[in-house]
């Protein structure tokens, strides 16, 4: 099984290991894609803060941020499984994992990222700023930029096994499945149902969809359970205890959509 994550914005303050070794990162078929950013951020970052801060999307409290991206090739690292702590992370919990469920999560999470295309958890980064929605002078748009070479390693990547994508669509936008790989990924959606006047009213709330599905990995990792394919899928989330809705796909090379129903907000 492959899970594929968004990153968060909220990271840890700074790293405490050693500095960034470009070489030592997982998938390494994307070094070049990786150098061409972490280049163009970095000369964006010392040239002119305040432009720096417009292509970043930054407001104006958080242009210390930028200071971090121009120190990424000296600035300490952490684990990037340490390094985000959003929401999702948070409910993940990683560091309360057992020493198999740990293991487990080295092998089948991946995050993606507009700086690095995608991480395994286990992988050293600095703390840095910029997402898949920047667009970087020279390199445009970074779901685009990260297009090709992720078409490139990701089918190597996903193996013969399940894709779980709960990526948002931002990072969606950086690598779409395709024909058989597509049809092993499931992309799931969180949906808060209530009663409003008698009647069902169903919504996406971020806050809560981020939650659940970083408590729903965290499930899976904990379970031991190794689904084959997307209909395996949802009867594992289901033992779990998840309200999952899903049908298959009515055509081939189609990704399933599984929505998990949630009734509480937590």
């Amino acid at each position: 099984m492959l899970v594929l994550l968004p990153p968060s914005e909220g990271k840890a303050a700074s790293g405490r290991g050693a500095p960034l070794k470009p070489e030592s990162l997982s998938l390494p078929g994307l070094a070049a894609a990786r150098a061409a950013v972490l280049d163009g951020l970095v000369e964006l970052s010392a040239a002119d803060e305040e432009k720096a801060r417009v292509v970043l999307g930054l407001s104006e409290g958080l242009r210390g941020e930028i200071a971090k991206n121009v120190e990424l090739r000296t600035a300490g690292t952490r684990p990037a499984g340490e390094l985000y702590t959003g929401v999702l992370y948070d409910a993940l919990d990683l560091a309360s994992l057992d020493a198999v469920a740990r293991r487990r999560a080295g092998k089948s999470l991946l995050v993606f990222s507009g700086l690095w295309g995608a991480v395994r958890v286990g992988d050293r980064i600095p703390p840095y700023r910029c997402s898949m929605g920047v667009k970087l002078p020279g390199l445009g748009a970074l779901g685009a930029f990260w297009r090709t070479p992720m078409a490139e390693v990701m089918p190597e990547a996903a193996g013969d096994g399940l894709v779980l994508d709960l990526r948002s669509s931002a990072y969606a936008a950086a690598w779409k499945p395709k024909d058989a790989v597509a049809e092993r990924t499931a992309s799931v959606r969180v949906l808060h149902s209530q009663l409003v006047g008698g009647v069902e009213k169903r919504s996406v709330v971020s806050h809560f969809n981020k939650a659940t599905k970083g408590r729903m990995v965290r499930d899976l990792l904990m379970s031991g359970a190794a689904p084959k394919g997307p209909a395996e899928l949802v009867g594992v989330l289901r033992d779990l205890g998840y309200v999952v809705e899903a049908e298959a796909p009515e055509r081939a090379g189609r990704a399933w959509e599984l929505d998990v129903v949630v009734t509480e907000i937590h």
